[in-house]
């Protein structure tokens, strides 16, 4: 026969007042990206592919992420769901907590226009306007005034390090610089989730940590959350999450404790082009 458990003690009086007046402990914050059983499906019938396979993904405002795998494992598939550029051909996907599904193609739109930002390995500037021109290019889409465009993409200028170039083409920059640009269009919006698809792709390997050590600073000054998709390691290694794909799942998914903190660079000047 086992023995009786011994009484638990009672609180009385102002402990068990305090007890009852402590506040509950707050509930966890709700992810900023949640994928639910996410599948997209390609073709139909015996040519089609199925690029994800039920995917689960959680991302908090924040994070930054690196999106691995080898080609066609999923990653772009995935961040393209991500950014709003295609959408799932099953399960749900929610930003802030609101379900996507079903939205129309000029409601996907507008929600990219206010909350995303986009950095490809190719530059995308136009070529025969200023840089200062091509950051204020998505200012223009939301119909501001001049003023305030000029402004906000003198600031986002600044924030890259490219203040001294605002009036050059891009014919007049290297590539590092053009992708300082394509980041600061990027910016000006002040999105809540960047999206950096293959963003060293074009750059040389010291442009490319230059590039990385500035989109890690960016994430971590304005609390921006940045989606990455990249082959390389050694640039997976500047985020705090690594998401590995592999025949459209997500085969690994974990933290990373060490990601690379580069040295401080000096101050950006016309004579010393990146």
């Amino acid at each position: 026969m086992n023995p009786a458990a011994p009484p638990q003690p009672v609180q009385t009086g102002a402990a068990a007042a305090a007890a009852a007046a402590a506040p509950a402990p707050a509930p966890a914050p709700s992810p900023l990206i949640e994928l639910r059983g996410v599948s997209k499906v390609y073709g139909q019938g015996q040519t089609a592919f199925l690029a994800l396979k039920g995917v689960d993904l959680q991302i908090a405002a924040g994070e930054f992420v690196a999106i691995m795998g080898p080609s066609g494992s999923g990653k772009s598939t995935a961040m393209n769901l991500l950014g709003c550029l295609d959408t799932a051909s099953a399960g749900e996907y929610r930003f802030r907590g609101v379900p996507l599904q079903g939205l129309q193609r000029d409601e996907l739109a507008l929600l990219r226009r206010q909350y995303f930002g986009f950095v490809f390995q190719g530059f995308y500037l136009l070529a025969r306007t200023t840089a200062l021109e091509n950051v204020e290019l998505p200012l223009v889409y939301r119909g501001l005034p001049a003023k305030q465009r000029h402004a906000a993409a003198r600031a986002a200028l600044d924030a890259v390090g490219l203040s001294p170039w605002a009036h050059h083409t891009p014919a007049e920059l290297s590539g590092g610089q053009q992708q300082r640009v394509a980041i600061a269009r990027a910016i000006v919006t002040e999105p809540q989730v960047l999206l950096a698809d293959e963003p060293t792709g074009n750059l040389d390997s010291q442009r490319s940590h230059e590039i990385m050590a500035l989109i890690q600073s960016l994430s971590r000054e304005r609390g921006l959350t940045v989606l990455m998709v990249t082959h390389e390691a050694d640039i997976a290694a500047y985020a705090s999450r690594l998401v590995r794909f592999v025949d459209g799942r997500v085969a690994s998914d974990q933290p990373n404790s060490s990601p690379v903190v580069p040295a401080p660079t000096p101050a950006a000047t016309p004579a010393a082009a990146v």
